[in-house]
């Protein structure tokens, strides 16, 4: 068996127009498909997966720079597997997000401009071991918790964006009933996701 090590430095890094260009992923997978009275309930079958920052201040979901030798598809698979230890298919691209980082400020993005590509990932895999293990805590949210749990107001857009293309209802529209897509989603009678 290989050691998985994450990549270091910025050597690699991307940029454009000033901005430091950053991918990232946010994992889901289906669990029950009832709410334990027999009826369907979308948000509470979709858990998301949601990682600690290095320095331990919230929850955030995995992303990091896109490198030079990589596509953004490729980069969002790889900051999936260092930082939250998860394999899957990647989906549907969510959408671009641009932040501001103190931390990302240097030489090529003094100001700390980021452009996020955000994508859904639908995981198959998580591994027990995986390169940022040590410094990172990983922890399973259905949707509605994830929400709460979210410490920046772009990644807070960017779970509804999921939330739309899993097909439930926003926070506007809770009424709503999911559509087919939810529905090709969901496990056959005793087929496991774990």
């Amino acid at each position: 068996m290989t050691a998985l090590v994450a990549r270091t430095g910025r050597h690699q890094q991307r940029y454009d127009q000033g901005y430091r260009l950053v991918a990232g992923c946010i994992p889901y997978r289906y669990g029950s498909t009832d709410d334990g009275n027999g009826n369907a309930n979308p948000e509470h079958n979709i858990e998301v997966l949601m990682i600690t920052s290095q320095r331990g201040e919230g929850l955030l979901f995995p992303k990091g720079g896109w490198e030079t030798d990589e596509t953004v598809e490729e980069a969002a698979l790889r900051e999936a597997l260092e930082e939250a230890g998860v394999r899957g298919d990647l989906q549907e691209k969510l959408g671009e997000w641009d932040f501001k980082s103190k931390r990302q400020q240097g030489d090529c993005c003094p100001e700390g401009l980021c452009k996020a590509h955000m994508f859904a990932l639908a995981v198959n895999e998580q591994l027990e071991s995986w390169p940022e293990q040590h410094a990172r805590q990983r922890q399973w949210f259905s949707l509605a918790d994830a929400v709460g749990q979210c410490r920046v107001e772009w990644m807070r857009d960017a779970l509804e964006k999921c939330k739309v293309y899993l097909c439930l209802p926003t926070a506007n529209e809770e009424n709503s009933p999911p559509s087919p897509h939810f529905a090709n989603h969901l496990p056959n009678q005793g087929e496991s996701l774990a």
